[in-house]
């Protein structure tokens, strides 16, 4: 049993706290990204955020 332990220990759990980060990297990534996106094309880079704004997005898509 205490084998097992130290397995998760030494390979596992490094993995899943890299892959957590790589996830919160990516998310701070893309949110700032969509501010920057935003504002360079004339907006209020926090307006990026509101339902509105992504509603119009999806319409366009589509």
């Amino acid at each position: 049993m205490n084998n097992d332990s130290n397995r998760f220990d030494i390979f596992v759990k490094p993995v899943l706290i890299r892959i957590l980060l790589v996830a919160i990297a990516m998310t701070i990534a893309i949110v700032i990204g969509a501010m920057i996106g935003y504002a360079v094309g004339g907006g209020n880079p926090f307006r990026v955020f509101l339902p509105s704004t992504w509603g119009h997005l999806l319409d366009f898509v589509r």
